[in-house]
């Protein structure tokens, strides 16, 4: 994608970024611990957007 498109989707989340690799570790890493016990929902790993 070019730079603007980039940048604008960016801009969108509350955190005004874009997720990392690390982002998803750690929500995968929340699951694998003590939260194994969380099952039926849909967690977003999006920067908050809605």
């Amino acid at each position: 994608k070019d730079e603007e498109t980039v940048a604008r989707m960016a801009a969108q989340p509350p955190l005004e970024r874009l997720g990392t690799p690390h982002d998803i570790a750690e929500v995968v890493s929340f699951l694998a611990g003590p939260a194994r016990w969380v099952n039926g929902q849909v967690l977003r790993a999006n920067g908050g957007i809605v």
